[in-house]
């Protein structure tokens, strides 16, 4: 799908975000955190080499962690951006997806990516392990008025913000779903069923290109059924999150 004229603005905004998602996801990936030397500095608390040698393994992890988050940030705005194009009057959601094929394929991106994200994060306790490791190192230095490097990097307040990004089960997620409520409450003047129809007009769109063999057999690659089962999981959240009552309801429109 190739973004029309009128899209073009949000298009290349959240294009410029999704380039650099693949990157997130590999760094994620190849993220093995510091328990080794964090544990034997912890036995060995009067070892100057091994709290020195600890500390040195975790700045580096959280210099990644803040990339991280910071990049949840940006997914979030370019999301928004894209719930507006998308929903706004006086066009019906399946109008809206027809008319702007190539927002609705980045906001499927967007989902895809995040729910890869949050498998990888889900088994990785290593990055929650590193970063109070981080925490509780800093607050001590700052008790003894050592000078922190890395303090700079993440300070209190991001410390705080970072925190609760990591102590969700599925941070990427629980961002997308808390920045669709937030689009949905801010926007008072737009029916809430514009954002909801448009939620389950894509999860229809996902199951009926996953149920119709002549659909599936188009698929040249295993992956995009992996992409589709990801993307409609995540629309059907997102769903549950903004309706009323829910997606798992009688009256639903999943």
């Amino acid at each position: 799908a190739q973004p029309t004229e009128s899209e073009k603005e949000i298009y290349n905004q959240v294009n410029v975000v999704l380039k650099d998602a693949e990157g997130i996801l590999e760094d994620l990936q190849s993220y093995r955190g510091a328990g080794h030397e964090i544990r034997e500095a912890i036995q060995h608390p009067n070892d100057e080499k091994l709290q020195e040698k600890a500390w040195g393994a975790v700045v580096p992890l959280v210099g990644k962690l803040k990339k991280f988050y910071e990049f949840s940030q940006r997914l979030e705005a370019g999301l928004r951006g894209l719930l507006g194009a998308l929903t706004s009057t006086p066009y019906s959601p399946t109008q809206h997806l027809e008319r702007e094929q190539a927002l609705a394929k980045q906001f499927a991106e967007i989902l895809h990516f995040t729910l890869r994200f949050d498998e990888l994060k889900m088994t990785n306790p290593a990055i929650q392990n590193d970063f109070s490791y981080y925490r509780r190192t800093l607050s001590r230095m700052r008790i003894n008025n050592v000078p922190a490097e890395g303090e700079n990097e993440v300070n209190n307040e991001l410390a705080n913000r970072m925190s609760l990004f990591y102590a969700e089960a599925t941070p990427m997620l629980k961002t997308l779903s808390d920045a669709t409520t937030k689009f949905v409450s801010e926007n008072k003047n737009l029916p809430i069923e514009n954002t909801t129809d448009c939620l389950s007009t894509m999860a229809s769109v996902c199951r009926v290109m996953l149920e119709t063999p002549e659909y599936r057999s188009r698929f040249t690659n295993e992956e995009t059924v992996s992409f589709c089962l990801r993307v409609m999981v995540g629309v059907i959240i997102l769903y549950d999150h903004v309706h009323p009552v829910g997606a798992f309801a009688k009256t639903s429109k999943i």
